[in-house]
């Protein structure tokens, strides 16, 4: 193992991977990435993997809009020899109670100032888009055409690949297991296989990450939730966009294969770290698919999984130095929509880190935000 870095980065998921890349990209030299198990073994590798601009938040939907432009040309910019699989069939977005409508409202409205080609439909155009949508009390939807689907193996192979060719170390099967601090500064890393002596240490591990942030004394605002997902046998593709209906916590895409994938989540859900998937599940979204989906009740089901979100508080993400240990950054409480910002959200990082100009202001994202004032919660989160 290196034992000197210039950078260490905790967490080999996609924020970790895109962090590591765009760091390389910008001449930065001795960089390793450490990973408890294999690349995309965490959340990355057990996420939904859409691709949406339609959020409730300025910030959210910047670093969507912006990253799906480098969804869009990533196979090109990453010279990535398989494909990432980013299917634009849009996202439909459908509403069955007055209050939702009114949210989605306020949704487009912000969607429209960024520049996001969101439109507001009446049930009878979403069905035109999605012939077997139930439209039963279905007061309108959303839908932007531009939004999609992505395989998050192959995009964070792609960006392992890049950044390993621009000379950066991956230690995989490695585990962290304590952060070195001198006078409040970090000096280095701990870990199964040795120390890393480092100035600079970038806290990318998803759920995992208050564990990480424990190790210097800081509690991370964030949680741990459990949501669960399912893939079925793959049919005749009948099905273009992914289909969200907040009302019934559900998202279902029928991927580029023709399998099914689809998730609900529950509000109930204990905050612990939990990843045992559940026959409750499987009666949850049956019923909640079906309802909305009915043409999907023949499906047969391959298998399931869970995977665990790292909430924060308003459900925006935490992009910010740790206080009390200066050169250690955390990216963290993406609140189940962190595959589709990542790309964009490393560039956010890196240029902070750096000292360049950031494209959009990262003190959104801070710590701070939790300390006093009213949160900007984002309201569309599934």
């Amino acid at each position: 193992m290196q034992k000197i870095a210039n950078v260490v980065i905790i967490g080999g998921g996609i924020t970790g991977c895109a962090a590591a890349y765009e760091l390389a990209l910008r001449g930065v030299k001795d960089i390793v990435v450490i990973e408890k198990q294999y690349l995309s073994s965490g959340a990355t590798g057990r996420c939904g993997a859409g691709v949406r601009q339609q959020w409730g938040t300025e910030t959210n939907a910047i670093l969507a809009r912006d990253s799906v432009k480098r969804f869009e040309s990533m196979n090109e910019e990453l010279e990535y020899d398989r494909d990432i699989e980013f299917k634009q069939g849009g996202y439909l977005m459908v509403s069955y109670t007055e209050k939702e409508w009114e949210q989605y409202k306020k949704n487009v409205a912000v969607q429209h100032s960024l520049g996001i080609p969101t439109k507001m439909i009446t049930p009878q155009e979403a069905l035109e888009i999605v012939p077997h949508l139930n439209t039963k009390g279905l007061i309108g939807a959303t839908f932007c055409h531009s939004d999609g689907h992505a395989n998050p193996f192959h995009v964070v192979d792609a960006y392992y690949k890049a950044a390993a060719r621009l000379g950066v170390k991956f230690e995989t099967y490695t585990s962290v297991t304590g952060i070195k601090l001198e006078k409040g500064k970090v000096t280095g890393v701990k870990t199964s296989n040795g120390d890393i002596f480092a100035q600079t240490v970038i806290n990318a591990c998803g759920y995992a990450a208050g564990q990480i942030c424990d190790m210097v004394g800081f509690k991370l605002p964030l949680y741990p939730q459990r949501h669960q997902a399912l893939v079925t046998e793959p049919v005749e593709p009948c099905q273009d966009p992914m289909v969200i209906s907040l009302h019934h916590r559900l998202y279902c895409q029928q991927t580029p294969h023709g399998s099914f994938v689809m998730g609900v989540g529950d509000p109930n859900e204990p905050k612990d770290f939990n990843i045992q998937s559940s026959w409750q599940f499987l009666e949850d979204v049956a019923r909640q698919a079906t309802t909305v989906l009915p043409l999907l009740k023949n499906l047969r089901v391959v298998r399931q999984w869970s995977g665990l979100y790292d909430m924060s508080p308003d459900a925006n993400p935490i992009l910010d130095e740790v206080p009390g240990a200066k050169g250690m950054w955390v990216a963290a409480g993406f609140s189940g929509h962190g595959f589709m910002v990542a790309p964009q959200t490393a560039v956010l990082l890196v240029q902070k880190i750096l000292g360049q100009e950031c494209f959009m202001p990262i003190e959104r994202f801070s710590l701070d935000r939790f300390s006093g004032g009213k949160l900007d919660l984002e309201s569309a989160v599934v």
